[in-house]
């Protein structure tokens, strides 16, 4: 049962919800780039999770039935099981995606999340609140799609206690995003009568050197990788070192192709440390000097792998 997964009583969890409009005249992922729309998204985002409880008329209509109307019960509860259950830490770019980052605190709260998931009734309400706040045809309509970790639920939602297995083992180490705090903030504002204030225009901001990269609201120089780095990244990274290669492989021809499953093969016998030890070695050996710390930092980040980067980087 879940409940064997708590630990003293503290259950987390994360998941990425992939949103998609099926309406070509709307594009999310344009519309959350977009300054003056972004709060609007993340609006109709926010009240999708916290939206009201929907009745098994309305589920039924999610599933394709017009004989019943769909109606909204009016209870404080909501499907992503109330404002303590759950935080949202970012907003992805996932072209031609927008997903949504969320962590769970509660296990119950996780729970309703997937039922209403499910159902069809978390899509329903998307659509219904975007139609109304983007003001967009009442036939709009939206794909969704659910992850944790390299599991896609979708395809295992006839079991909720499998879902909530996976979502109990992908924890992110990820803080909450500035970004998300400020629209959460305007959010509030807004509830409370009090106007929201218009996005500030871009500022000319101080670029970052090239020789600097940014990290979890920090600013690191960037330099060559060095023995030590790779030795801490090769201690530490375990099983997880092919989906790094893979993110490093996005800029470096040496580890595309079959180059990692070659890896894994050729030191199979030498085990994992001597595995990520050949992979980021042979990174450095092609990139030369452009071998750069920044370029794994990032790596890891995109493999939510940012408590190995803050050991890396030395980072109590």
């Amino acid at each position: 049962m879940a409940e064997t997964w708590c630990v003293n009583g503290a259950w987390t969890g994360c998941a990425v919800l992939f949103l998609e409009s099926m309406c070509p005249p709307v594009d999310l992922l344009s519309l959350y780039k977009d300054p003056q729309k972004k709060f609007t998204i993340f609006k109709v985002i926010k009240l999708t999770l916290t939206g009201k409880l929907f009745t098994p008329a309305m589920i039924q209509h999610a599933h394709g039935s017009t004989a019943t109307r769909p109606r909204v019960c009016p209870l404080s509860p909501d499907s992503a099981g109330g404002l303590g259950g759950y935080e949202i830490l970012k907003l992805h770019d996932a072209n031609p995606q927008l997903g949504v980052e969320v962590k769970f605190v509660d296990m119950d709260a996780c729970h309703r999340f997937l039922k209403s998931y499910e159902s069809g009734a978390m899509g329903q309400s998307f659509s219904q609140h975007a139609g109304r706040l983007l003001s967009v045809s009442p036939e709009f309509k939206v794909e969704t799609r659910l992850k944790a970790g390299t599991h896609t639920l979708d395809l295992c939602l006839d079991s909720l206690e499998d879902c909530l297995q996976h979502i109990h083992l992908s924890q992110s180490a990820r803080l909450r995003d500035d970004e998300m705090e400020d629209l959460e903030q305007q959010l509030q504002n807004q509830a409370l009568g009090q106007t929201p204030r218009p996005p500030p225009l871009p500022q000319q901001e101080q670029p970052l050197s090239k020789d600097s990269f940014d990290f979890q609201r920090g600013v690191f120089d960037d330099r060559i990788l060095t023995a030590a780095d790779i030795h801490s990244f090769s201690n530490g990274v375990g099983r997880q070192w092919k989906h790094v290669g893979r993110a490093l492989a996005k800029s470096c021809r040496a580890l595309s192709g079959p180059a990692i499953d070659n890896l894994a093969y050729e030191y199979e016998r030498e085990g994992l440390y001597e595995q990520a030890y050949q992979m980021l070695s042979r990174f450095t050996q092609a990139e030369g000097r452009a071998a750069k710390l920044g370029r794994l930092v990032r790596a890891l980040e995109d493999c939510k792998l940012n408590s190995l980067a803050e050991n890396i980087l030395g980072i109590a």
